[in-house]
Formats: C-alpha cells, sequence, structure tokens
C-alpha cells in the first residue's frame, strides 16, 4: 500500500468568518488560505517576516492536539497564553494512517520546552525519566543547536508527524545539513514534515513541496523560484555590488 500523507490538507472555514480585517484572518497566511494540499514527505512554508508563517503552523500544530508551545501530544503546559484562535476555523482532513510518533518544536519557546521535561523529571513518582527520550542530558545542557539536533536524532522514532518551526534559528550550515540527512532517515521511515523555514538549506529537501506566503497569497512554487535562494544564490556568487548598494552613503 502506498504512504499516505498523515495531514492531507486543510480548509479555512471562510463562511465562518466574520471580518478579515482583525488578527489573524487579516495576515497574508490567512487572508489568502482556502485549501492546502500536503506532500506525504516534505512541505515547506516560505515568506517574509509577518507573513504569518509561524501563526499558520502554530494553527495546525494545535489543530493536530499539539501543545501550542511546543513539544508532544502529551505535553501540557504554557508559560503565556498567546496562541491565536485560528485552528478553530480551519478543516482538517486526515488520513486514515495514524502516526505513532509526533512533535511540534517552535525554536522561540524551546527553551520552555526543555524547562518542562526537566520539571517533569523531577516531580516525584513521575516514571522512567522523560530525558533519555531526548539523549539523557538536560537539554539546557546543550547549546541550542545541539539541543535541536539532539532532539531530531534522539527523540524523533519514525512514523511520526513532525511539525517544525524555523528550525535552523540555531544551527550553523554544517547542522543544517545534518538535519536534512535526519529527515530523510525519518522520511524513509513513513514520516510527515511540515516546515516554516527561511533557509534555502532546509528548503532545498529533494521533493519538497514549496508554498510562498505573499500579499497575494499562499502558492506553490518551485525552490529556484522562492526568493531566499535567489538572494542567496546572487549574494555569494558575487556580493560586492549587493554590498555596495546596501552601503550608499
Amino acid at each position: 500500500m502506498e504512504p499516505l500523507p498523515y495531514l492531507r490538507d486543510i480548509q479555512l472555514k471562510r463562511e465562518k468568518i466574520d471580518s478579515f480585517s482583525h488578527y489573524p484572518f487579516c495576515i497574508p497566511a490567512v487572508k489568502g488560505l482556502d485549501k492546502i494540499d500536503f506532500s506525504p514527505e516534505v512541505t515547506i512554508f516560505v515568506g517574509e517576516n509577518g507573513s504569518g508563517k509561524s501563526t499558520l503552523l502554530e494553527a495546525i500544530a494545535v489543530g493536530m492536539g499539539f501543545n501550542a508551545e511546543g513539544g508532544t501530544k502529551n505535553f501540557n503546559f504554557s508559560t503565556r497564553s498567546t496562541h491565536s484562535e485560528l485552528y478553530k476555523s480551519i478543516r482538517y482532513n486526515k488520513s486514515f494512517r495514524r502516526y505513532k510518533d509526533g512533535f511540534f518544536l517552535r525554536a522561540e519557546s524551546f527553551y520552555n520546552v526543555s524547562t518542562h521535561i526537566d520539571e517533569l523529571d523531577e516531580a516525584p513518582g513521575f516514571g522512567p525519566p522523560v530525558i533519555d527520550s531526548y539523549g539523557g542530558v538536560s537539554l539546557h545542557q546543550l547549546s541550542h543547536g545541539e539541543s535541536f539536533l539532539s532532539l531530531m536524532v534522539e527523540r524523533f522514532g519514525g512514523k511520526g508527524l513532525y511539525i517544525l518551526d524555523e528550525p535552523e534559528a540555531a544551527l550553523s550550515p554544517m547542522r543544517q545539513l545534518s538535519v536534512l540527512s535526519r529527515m530523510h532517515q525519518l522520511v524513509q521511515d513513513q514520516s510527515q514534515f511540515i516546515i516554516a523555514t527561511h533557509s534555502p538549506m532546509i528548503m532545498a529537501y529533494p521533493g519538497a513541496l514549496i508554498y510562498q506566503i505573499g500579499p497575494s497569497g499562499i502558492h506553490p512554487v518551485k525552490y529556484e523560484e522562492t526568493e531566499h535562494y535567489a538572494i542567496t544564490k546572487a549574494f555569494l556568487n558575487n556580493p560586492q555590488p549587493m554590498l555596495d548598494e546596501l552601503f550608499v552613503d
């Protein structure tokens, strides 16, 4: 049987929305949202800061049962309730195939996830140490980048749904390549990734379905058509003209 995505598509319940002039319905990622189909392997959202990538990804994660600040479905904590109610306005078309593993990674709140893991292990009678599933060492004892990579290598177990918001935030270029390698291993083990990123390296995953979020809505694009690819390539090929233009007196 051919593998199916755990999340096939989402649709905005536009008929239920009173106005698109208020947050979160006024941001490009939502205002132009109708239906989004997901790849069974890797789907990537790209767009400028403020386009709504993270808001959309958060809604997808919460709608699929994950904690708004990140973690697994078993994580139930909140340091500050700031997530939007967008997830209530979305229809989720799920596959009959159920994933066995899952995680929502938010770069901006991963510190809180690491703290929650430590707190669970400090609680009396909680059971086997949670940190054993993350490499056996408190994630606070690792650098930000090392903790991200440890999460993917040690905690992500395959046959899973992994929703990642800017996973490149703390990673060097070499570590981003390591993430691509680990993603490929997990995809081969029937895993589905949904990612928001600014990294041309992450979005280069072979065969990834890439959506560009902009003022005109959400549209599928080829890797080479993304602004991230074009600007990075132009700069690396010949940085001086860009620097001259930026530093005009």
